[in-house]
C-alpha cells in the first residue's frame, strides 16, 4: 500500500506513548478554498494563503511528532500541492471521510491509535509550544484538551482515547461549537483542559492576525 489514501481498515486503539497529530485542510482550488477572504484577498490569493497556512501548520506538526503526522484533505488527496507537502513534510495523505465536520474529524482519529491531536491549518500562532502543551496534559491524565479559537470554535482537539460524544449535534461552523463541545465533555465525565486561545484565519477581520509574512506578495483584488 501506498503513501496515499493509506486508511487502515482495522485501526490498533491500544494506547501508545507517541501522539499522532492529524493536520485537516482542504485543497487550494482558487474559488473554493477560503472563500470567505476572496473579498480581501481574490480568489487567487485566498488560496495561495491556504497553502502557506498549511505549510506553516505542517511544520509545526513534524518539529512534535515527525514520524506521526497525517494529512486529512477534502475533496481528497488527488491534488499537486497536497502530495508536494506529504513528501516535504514526510506526512501520510488521507481522505476525509463524514457527512459533517464533527463526523470527518471522528473518523480520522479512531483510523489509528491513541493518544491523537487534531487541528485545523488556519491558526498561524498555533506553534510548536502549543502542541507539545497539549501532549503534555493527555501524559498528565487529562481526557481531552482543547486550545479554543477566538470565534468560539477550536483550533486544536487532542484526546486519549476515542470520544465520539464530543463530534455529535454540534452546530459546526457556529458561534457555539466550543461551548457545546464543553457541554459533551461535561455530560461524559471526561477530564477536560482548555489551553491559551488562539486566532483562526477565516474572514477579512482576521488576516489582523496573520503574521505579516505570510501575506508577503499577496496584493488585494
Amino acid at each position: 500500500m501506498g503513501w496515499r489514501d493509506c486508511i487502515v481498515a482495522m485501526p490498533d486503539r491500544r494506547p501508545s506513548e507517541a501522539l499522532r497529530v492529524l493536520v485537516f485542510a482542504r485543497a487550494p482550488d482558487p474559488g473554493r478554498t477560503k472563500t470567505r477572504l476572496i473579498p480581501a484577498l481574490g480568489a487567487e490569493g485566498a488560496a495561495r494563503l491556504h497553502e502557506r497556512l498549511l505549510e506553516h501548520a505542517l511544520d509545526v506538526a513534524r518539529q512534535v511528532a515527525p514520524d506521526h503526522v497525517e494529512l486529512w484533505c477534502t475533496p481528497d488527496t488527488d491534488h499537486p500541492f497536497l502530495e508536494r507537502c506529504a513528501e516535504r513534510f514526510g506526512c501520510s495523505l488521507h481522505s476525509q471521510v463524514g457527512d459533517d465536520l464533527g463526523a470527518r474529524m471522528c473518523h480520522a482519529l479512531e483510523a489509528g491509535p491513541f493518544p491523537a491531536l487534531v487541528m485545523g491549518s488556519d491558526a498561524p500562532t498555533l506553534g510548536v509550544g502549543d502542541l507539545v502543551a497539549a501532549r503534555s496534559a493527555l501524559a498528565g491524565g487529562q481526557d481531552v484538551v482543547v486550545i479554543p479559537a477566538l470565534d468560539g470554535g477550536y483550533v486544536l482537539l487532542a484526546a486519549a482515547r476515542p470520544v465520539p460524544e464530543l463530534f455529535e449535534a454540534i452546530e459546526w461552523g457556529s458561534d457555539w461549537v466550543l461551548e457545546q463541545t464543553r457541554e459533551r465533555a461535561r455530560a461524559q465525565g471526561l477530564v477536560w483542559a482548555e489551553l491559551e486561545a488562539r486566532a483562526d484565519i477565516d474572514r477579512p477581520e482576521d488576516l489582523a492576525h496573520c503574521p505579516p509574512v505570510l501575506l508577503r506578495g499577496i496584493t488585494t483584488p
